[in-house]
């Protein structure tokens, strides 16, 4: 990616770069922000924006290259009109940092970009948390400017865990936060150094503000381009994740309890759950195990959402008598939500607090069906 240098032109001295801060969207791949380049050197007309953020979206193979941690982005110029229509559109707010650089430092900054937009420079292999549109500033600084420049550290009150950095940009109750907390593991759950932050544009900019070339500040001044108009956004909990895990819960424990009444099992109640937490758990360990995602591994909710369950779900629904192994392995789900529990208490991994009534509904379910099949193989 950070091939040789191209020759191109080279930029007046009235030319000026900044780093531009974009607010978070309403879509999930606009949640955490934006962070990009701006050249504008108005001797020679340019007010270009540098855009490490593009990407391909061609549906089925976008989908398949996102689940497989293979997504590729690309840096893209556009002219900075038409970049900021974009964000004027979405109702986001765009910052900018202007940079204090000397005119060589300009030229080797610009031509380093320049070099980047080259055909076979310009994509990079996408990584949420290590090399996104965010990381792509500090990286391509340091690499145009060298070892002149340094990311001083101290300024951050906390430092927090990836996961913890995350979920600053999303709300608890929601099916993204519920959905990015049950895919990711514990490797997330590690404090991130000063640097590891700026996967973040927020922090990017934090740290720009924080930064040295040459012992002065690079930051001349922040300004605000764009702001947002304020509007009452008003989530609806009929539609949120909480309402339907409470009512799936309840809806199971009250079918339990009528069940443990009248000594029946009622099947489709437990072949939809024994299926769907072992399509879930088989999702995890491909996730896990068969992808390029670095944020995947060690993912404790494998422990709760078992993969073997799928396997069972074939054996549960059935009318005849359940085998003699099956109340073993009832008592073996018990100890691993135990043990999942045990894990969240020592904060091994955090997990989403959603997942807390489907431990519950499980466990009394698992209950339940160990009690009744041990009642069953003994008359047998």
């Amino acid at each position: 990616m950070f091939n040789g240098t191209a020759q191109v032109r080279e930029l007046s001295p009235e030319s000026q770069i900044s780093v531009l801060t974009c607010g978070s969207g309403s879509d999930l791949y606009t949640t955490f922000g934006h962070s990009a380049f701006r050249i504008q050197d108005p001797t020679q007309g340019i007010d270009w924006v540098y855009n490490y953020g593009t990407f391909n979206f061609d549906p089925p193979m976008f989908y398949v290259e996102f689940a497989m941690g293979k997504l590729f982005y690309s840096l893209s110029k556009q002219n900075m009109p038409n970049f900021l229509y974009a964000y004027e559109m979405e109702n986001r707010w765009v910052k900018e940092q202007l940079l204090k650089l000397t005119p060589t430092e300009k030229n080797k900054l610009f031509q380093f970009l320049e070099n980047n937009y080259r055909p076979e420079n310009r994509d990079y292999k996408y990584d949420f948390f290590f090399n996104n549109c965010a990381t792509k500033i500090g990286d391509v600084l340091q690499e145009a400017l060298g070892e002149n420049l340094h990311f001083n550290e101290g300024h951050l009150e906390k430092n927090y865990t990836f996961r913890q950095l995350i979920h600053q940009n999303l709300i608890t109750n929601s099916w993204s936060s519920f959905g990015i907390d049950l895919a990711l593991g514990s490797v997330i759950d590690r404090t991130a150094t000063v640097k590891e932050h700026m996967f973040l544009p927020i922090y990017v900019m934090e740290q720009l503000d924080n930064t040295t070339l040459s012992e002065h500040d690079l930051v001349i001044r922040d300004r605000s381009i764009l702001t947002t108009v304020k509007k009452d956004e008003k989530g609806y909990f009929l539609a949120s994740p909480l309402f339907w895990i409470l009512a799936m819960s309840l809806f199971v424990l009250t079918i339990t309890y009528i069940d443990f009444k009248n000594h029946v099992r009622s099947r489709v109640i437990d072949s939809v759950l024994f299926f769907t937490t072992g399509l879930a758990g088989v999702l995890l360990i491909f996730l896990w195990f068969f992808t390029d995602h670095t944020a995947t591994a060690n993912n404790f909710n494998i422990l709760w959402v078992f993969p073997l369950n799928l396997i069972v779900g074939f054996v549960i629904v059935k009318k005849k008598d359940a085998p003699n192994w099956l109340p073993k392995y009832l008592l073996f789900l018990l100890g691993l939500l135990s043990l999942t529990v045990v894990l969240a208490i020592f904060k091994v991994q955090v997990f989403s607090p959603l997942a807390i009534p489907l431990w519950i509904m499980l466990g009394v379910r698992y209950l339940f069906l160990w009690k009744f099949f041990q009642q069953h193989i003994s008359l047998k």
